[in-house]
């Protein structure tokens, strides 16, 4: 599945960055742990710090990124987005049957 996450980074990860600004191989080590792939590493001047675009295997794995991302104290937080098939969904939605309350 594809993911993006929206990332805020806690002030002393900024600090380590300084002195390390390569997150690309680290990042990429991450997903590969969960068997996933990063597919795009971008920071940004915005509400969020970073935004990282993915593939993993399941929410699970999602999951477990996000936990350890946490884990580590240098996220603040930020907000998973899972990258929706629409032509899927709206394929499956033209075959949903819904009867409306009332």
């Amino acid at each position: 599945m594809k993911v993006i996450y929206l990332i805020n980074y806690a002030p002393q990860a900024f600090r380590g960055l300084m002195q390390n600004p390569d997150r690309e191989a680290p990042l990429r080590a991450l997903f590969e742990s969960v068997g996933g792939k990063l597919t795009a590493l971008n920071f940004t001047d915005g509400p969020y710090d970073l935004v990282i675009q993915a593939e993993v295997p399941d929410q699970t794995a999602s999951m477990a990124v996000w936990t350890a991302a946490r884990a580590s104290g240098s996220v603040l937080g930020g907000v998973t987005l899972d990258v929706v098939d629409m032509p899927a969904v709206l394929a499956l939605a033209n075959k949903a049957v819904y009867t409306p309350a009332g």
